[in-house]
């Protein structure tokens, strides 16, 4: 029997199989007993409040639901019924080896990468052609995910790119995934520490420039970084996420209501994937006669059920704390780019509310959009990346290879669909790098892009119309707007004197209506310039909705909003969907943004709440039940989102079960059909719509694009709007 401590892990191989073992602390108390599978495995990563036997999914649901992560220290392993098995260290995250562990020499090609505690990840390193770009040092980054970065046939996006623009890439996989040994968890602490040692021995190697390195990726690689950075690795230049989310159990639970769609299926490829040769190209490499891999496969056993991870975490807690994107970005102290959209059909736009906690970092830069997921890689940002990646990870005066340059069109049209060219070199007037890196330093950090998909020759293509360049998102000058809910479906600046009340019905098919779930197999779709929807809409009874007068003016949003609703809810426990939408002078109804609430959950986080956004603690000891009939007031947050409403459109606010308004997300939510809920207006109970408003005059084409033409943001023709009232 082997025993091996990791970072806030502990594993044993080689047990009989049916094993049980005693793991007790330093002091001699019984934690947990593990139980050894049919490969003699046991793993692990978190201890109940209370001494369990883990001897099947239950239990480990119960860990999951109300224990903690296991903590650094020294513990005993007793095989019950034999006696001691020995002892274990389990490591912190900052427990860094001595730098000697990081001499490990890497050249081109697929090699093994030697983690603090044994374990092997499987890597590939690629050079930059050296006939565009001479022989090394090259600038050089890492993408480390869990998919396939070190697969040597099909490097990733951020991998191609950055190795055509002259750096030299190194793709990782994740423990438990590809062909690393260990256990696979979803971010988690002993995934940092592992891209703290990757970073750190990558850049020990010769053919590094400057002996540091950079991060790329986009979506789980760029999450990842965010996590690495925030260990502070000491030879870590830069980062580069992209289409990133602040937190993986609001990911799952968004306002506290399980997400079946997406994020579940996200989950469930990870399973597959991290089974044993799951991801098709570690199986090919077994088979050709690699021995590590092999071996690294014997551990799989021990990898978690991340459906039954997710739907075991009703609730938020400490445990889950500890894995908070946002809750970290503070410590990360390298300049940041980060880009993202507004209507993300994976991730959603919560990543803008962390935007201003990269307070520790020297240098942020934000490229924010209306679109899809993978728009970071398009030609509308791209060389942004480029330029960004040239300062302060090559340390030189960004300019594209011309090569590169002639043939980017091409691969934008295979990719994109469009005719995207890359942006112009912008600095290489300057005589100097400390005069290009001081003039590109002197720019707004934060960069806001209206209306792409309307601004190339090919609607629905990335590429916007207008933008503009800000400090800091949200935008200072921002101020809460806020519209009344009114008789007749009116929003009106006033309160109404009158009281009354609407109702609407649960909708106990909205939850399985995604307007695009049909690509959830053919992700590549969202790269093209149209993407097939079906936007179902609500029976007239199954919502209710409220629209503005047109606009005498232009009417500009920046940032997150909410509903501040009064609700006389059905049954003792309901979710609620606010959606945003623009109805245009030409009556069409185009969506803005969304947002989510399950008021049982009524305690909000005060350090992540205020006039405008809102977000909630989701503690089990926070959760209240309704009461029939009885009035609440809790706020719907509405996500972040950046949106020109033109003059002549109307803002509508749609109210009802959650569903139908987003392309991926599916919602559990608890329903019970026919049951009619309230929503107050006017007198003592007068519900509003809050929303974000930037009072800045912002030049932008007065002709509405085509209705089909905004990425991210479908159109359908506007009905008329038939509240039901009690």
């Amino acid at each position: 029997m082997e025993l091996s401590g990791g970072v806030h892990t502990l594993t044993v191989t080689g047990a009989p199989p049916g094993a049980r073992l005693r793991v007790d602390d330093d002091t001699g108390r019984p934690l947990v007993t593990l139980v050894a599978d049919e490969l003699g495995n046991a793993h692990l990563a978190f201890t109940p409040s209370r001494h369990l036997v883990l001897d099947g999914p239950d239990r480990l649901a119960e860990v999951l639901a109300e224990g903690d992560a296991l903590a650094p220290g020294r513990y005993r392993i007793e095989h019950e019924g034999r006696g001691p098995a020995g002892e274990v260290r389990v490591l912190a995250v900052g427990d860094v080896p001595a730098n000697a562990a990081y001499d490990q020499p890497l050249g081109a090609g697929f090699t093994y990468l030697t983690m603090r505690d044994g374990v092997q990840l499987s890597a590939m390193v690629r050079f930059p052609d050296e006939g565009l770009y001479g022989p090394g040092p090259w600038p050089t980054v890492v993408e480390y995910s869990g998919y396939s970065p070190s697969d040597p046939d099909e490097p990733q996006p951020s991998t191609m790119l950055a190795n055509l623009l002259g750096f030299a890439v190194v793709g990782v996989n994740m423990r438990g995934s590809g062909c690393s040994g260990g256990v696979f968890d979803v971010l988690s602490p002993a995934q940092a520490a592992d891209g703290y040692d990757v970073v750190e021995t990558v850049a020990r190697q010769p053919w590094v420039l400057h002996g540091r390195v950079g991060m790329v990726g986009l979506s789980y690689p760029g999450i990842s970084q965010l996590f690495v950075a925030a260990t502070r690795p000491p030879h870590l230049a830069a980062i580069a996420p992209m289409s990133v989310i602040d937190d993986l159990w609001r990911q799952q639970w968004p306002g506290g209501i399980y997400n079946s769609g997406f994020t579940r299926a996200w989950l469930a490829a990870r399973n597959l994937q991290t089974r044993v040769g799951g991801q098709t190209w570690d199986l090919r490499r077994i088979e050709a006669g690699d021995e590590t891999a092999k071996g690294n496969q014997h551990i799989r056993s021990q990898n978690l059920d991340f459906e039954l991870f997710g739907r075991s975490l009703h609730t938020f807690g400490p445990m889950l704390d500890q894995r908070r994107v946002a809750s970290m970005v503070e410590r990360i102290e390298v300049p940041v780019y980060l880009t993202g959209a507004w209507q993300d059909e994976q991730t959603g736009s919560r990543f803008a509310l962390m935007l201003d906690r990269f307070s520790s970092s020297p240098d942020v830069r934000f490229n924010l959009f209306n679109g899809h997921h993978p728009d970071g890689y398009s030609p509308m940002v791209v060389n942004r990346w480029f330029e960004f990646l040239s300062f302060h990870v090559a340390r030189r005066v960004p300019r594209v290879n011309e090569i590169i340059r002639e043939l980017a069109p091409v691969q934008f049209q295979s990719v994109f669909g469009v005719d995207g060219t890359l942006e112009e070199d912008r600095f290489a007037h300057h005589t100097s790098f400390e005069e290009a890196f001081d003039a590109y330093r002197s720019e707004p950090p934060v960069r806001l892009l209206f209306e792409s998909g309307a601004g190339t020759s090919t609607p629905g293509g990335a590429g916007h119309r207008f933008e503009v360049a800000v400090d800091r998102f949200p935008p200072a000058e921002i101020r809460p707007g806020r519209w009344y809910l009114d008789h007749g479906g009116r929003l009106v600046e006033d309160p109404p004197a009158s009281p009354g009340v609407d109702e609407y019905l649960d909708d106990p098919d909205a939850g399985a209506h995604a307007y695009s779930s049909e690509l959830l197999d053919d992700l590549d779709a969202f790269t093209k310039p149209q993407v097939a929807i079906d936007w179902t809409r609500f029976a007239d009874d199954r919502h209710v909705a409220y629209e503005t007068d047109p606009l005498e003016e232009p009417l500009l949003i920046a940032g997150s909003g909410h509903v501040e609703l009064w609700l006389a809810p059905g049954s003792p426990d309901t979710a609620v969907q606010a959606t945003l939408t623009e109805i245009r002078p030409d009556g069409w109804e185009q969506r803005v943004q969304c947002g989510w609430h399950r008021p049982a959950h009524r305690r909000e986080d005060p350090e992540r709440s205020d006039e405008l956004k809102v977000d909630y603690t989701f503690f089990a000891s926070d959760h209240e039940p309704l009461t029939v009939d009885e009035w609440i007031r809790f706020r719907v947050p509405i996500y972040p989102v950046a949106h020109l409403f033109r003059v002549g459109s109307r803002v509508r606010v749609s109210l009802s079960t959650p569903g139908r308004d987003h392309p991926f997300w599916c919602f559990e939510s608890p329903v019970v059909d026919d049951c009619a809920h309230g929503v107050g207006r006017g007198g003592d109970h007068a519900s509003s719509l809050v929303l974000p408003v930037w009072p800045r005059h912002l030049e932008h084409p007065v002709e509405l694009p085509d209705p089909d033409a905004h990425r991210g943001q479908p159109c359908r023709l506007a009905a008329p709007i038939r509240n039901r009232e009690r």
